[in-house]
């Protein structure tokens, strides 16, 4: 039912994005119609040209540092409650075994002992997912005014020509290195790497890669400034090696809990 439930809010946030970008690819300006081309599009355009003080590619990476910065909290409060529900794994597992026969009667205690877990200890399996609802509109925004306003696909910065494909591919490959890094340096903070999360690993770099290497700089350096900046919100806030420092420390000092209580059990028995 849990699974049910994140699958439904994954298509649902992609049907989200295919409404909002409405499949445009078209010039976006001060006369376009629409929701979302004139009043979202345009204006993240119009903001990113406000910043560029002389050149877009200084624009671009100055709005989206600040769209991500903006999106902290959220994806602060995702990492706390993945963090959370990781926890509970153990416990589900035991849960899982317990209650592990597929008769219907069975599948209904599991699920309610299941939901009894989550009630105490405070996690919502699904609110990892929602910040997804609010962040996957604002960076598909940003996303189609680089490539959809005209005066962004204009001009140069260092080596490049934001409008053309990168002479070199290094910002595509340094796209698909941050991709990389963040989504491993998150896959390492988890108790359990689940079979997707390893395949994703390696697939979005390797889609990133794919696009930066085929579509318009401004993207790609677009991409770079987002997956390096997520590298670093990963190492702030939710730092895989502080927190395998964490668990280790949790574990040795049971591990000194029940050292201590064996000795004094053999102390008891020599007496």
């Amino acid at each position: 039912m849990k699974k049910k439930k994140k699958w439904l809010l994954v298509l649902s946030m992609f049907a989200l994005v295919f409404v909002l970008t409405g499949c445009g690819t078209g010039t976006v300006d001060s006369s376009s119609t629409g929701l979302w081309d004139r009043y979202i599009v345009y204006y993240f355009g119009e903001a990113i040209k406000a910043l560029s003080f002389g050149n877009k590619g200084v624009g671009i990476i100055l709005f989206t540092i600040i769209i991500r910065i903006i999106l902290m909290p959220l994806m602060h409060y995702q990492t706390k409650s993945m963090r959370k529900t990781q926890e509970l794994q153990p416990k589900m597992k035991e849960l899982q075994a317990k209650y592990s026969s597929k008769d219907a009667e069975t599948a209904r205690k599991l699920q309610e002992e299941q939901q009894r877990l989550y009630s105490e200890y405070g996690v919502n399996p699904l609110s990892g997912c929602l910040p997804l609802l609010v962040q996957m509109p604002i960076m598909m925004a940003l996303w189609q005014a680089i490539s959809r306003v005209p005066e962004l696909t204009q001009g140069t910065f260092l080596w490049l020509e934001l409008g053309k494909i990168d002479p070199y591919y290094i910002l595509p490959v340094l796209a698909a290195v941050f991709t990389f890094a963040s989504t491993k340096l998150t896959s390492m903070g988890q108790l359990e790497v689940q079979g997707s999360m390893k395949v994703m690993n390696y697939m979005m770099p390797a889609m990133i890669l794919f696009m930066g290497i085929n579509l318009a700089s401004g993207l790609s350096l677009y991409w770079v400034v987002s997956n390096g900046f997520q590298v670093i919100q990963t190492l702030l806030i939710n730092n895989p090696f502080k927190i395998r420092r964490e668990r280790e420390a949790v574990e040795q000092k049971k591990r000194d809990i029940e050292k201590a209580l064996r000795k004094a059990n053999q102390s008891k028995k020599k007496k």
